[in-house]
């Protein structure tokens, strides 16, 4: 699997010197993967190339990473700058508050840059301060998050869903109320609560795989188990592919944040171990010909 070609369909820029972060820039606060003092500094693209230097790295699709509030499409202009100049990222899923008043126009003016694919606004509510993205539960259900995520649906672009897993019951409701947007769930369900939670992590992606429309995006485990192994996390990538199916999952590296965890190459080497016994057509899949398909890349 040495030469496998691997679309990454998960990484994350940014430019301090440059550009405004909250999260980053203001200073290192509590979160959900803990001290993440070793990454808050400028990384661009001949940094993540670098680092996947030793992977058959084909194509990547940039998220959003906590862009400045005030101008969502500011980071979409800018990565679009990065990907004329260097070829990467082929894709670029941007930032929006389905709640604004104003969504559409701020989707129209992402949808002015070629690479631009989707949206995600992070939607985990946590009890732990530390842990939230949100100030209140349930938010996705309201009719002005409603009303905002139709102008998504309208214009074909895809959302990137981040959230817990007590929070899939909900996001089975908004899959199967938009039936023709394609959602791409993030990090495996982010179970970052510990192994004491599998179980309710679990019954929660075989409830949200339910609906067709959602894929699973397989990563961001370090954020969840720190010091993890090959054979610690297996059980969350044997059991999402399982529930979702290989045709509804693709790997990722949820690079630099997952660097606090380990290395790119660890990371898909890792993938690589568990899938070793998977047929060449599956192994494909997962690691290029799924990430093409749903990000259009």
């Amino acid at each position: 699997m040495k030469d496998l070609p691997i679309i990454d369909p998960h990484f994350h820029l940014w430019d301090l010197d440059n550009n405004y972060y909250p999260w980053l820039s203001d200073g290192v606060k509590p979160s959900a993967f803990g001290d993440y003092t070793p990454i808050n500094k400028t990384y661009l693209i001949d940094d993540f190339l670098a680092d996947a230097g030793n992977q058959n790295l084909v194509k990547a699709v940039h998220l959003d990473v906590g862009y400045d509030p005030k101008d969502p499409a500011g980071e979409t202009r800018w990565l679009q700058g990065v990907a004329d100049k260097h070829g990467f990222p082929h894709g670029i899923v941007g930032y929006a508050d389905f709640r604004r008043p104003d969504v559409g126009d701020l989707l129209d003016e992402h949808m002015t840059y070629a690479n631009f694919r989707g949206i995600r606004q992070s939607m985990n509510y946590h009890q732990d301060p530390a842990k939230t993205y949100l100030t209140e539960p349930g938010v996705s259900g309201t009719p002005e998050w409603r009303r905002g995520f139709k102008e998504l649906a309208r214009r074909d672009l895809s959302f990137d869903l981040q959230l817990y897993y007590w929070q899939m019951e909900e996001f089975l409701d908004l899959a199967r109320a938009f039936p023709d947007v394609q959602i791409i769930l993030n990090h495996t369900g982010m179970q970052v609560d510990g192994p004491s939670h599998f179980e309710g992590w679990r019954s929660g992606m075989r409830m949200l795989a339910q609906a067709p429309n959602v894929a699973c995006k397989i990563s961001g485990l370090g954020m969840g188990d720190w010091t993890w192994t090959v054979e610690s996390i297996r059980p969350y990538v044997e059991e999402a592919l399982a529930t979702f199916g290989v045709e509804r999952c693709m790997f990722a590296s949820n690079f630099p944040v997952d660097k606090l965890f380990g290395s790119y190459d660890k990371i898909m080497d890792a993938f690589k171990v568990i899938t070793a016994n998977y047929t060449g057509d599956e192994q494909l899949a997962l690691f290029h010909h799924n990430a093409a398909r749903l990000y259009r890349i």
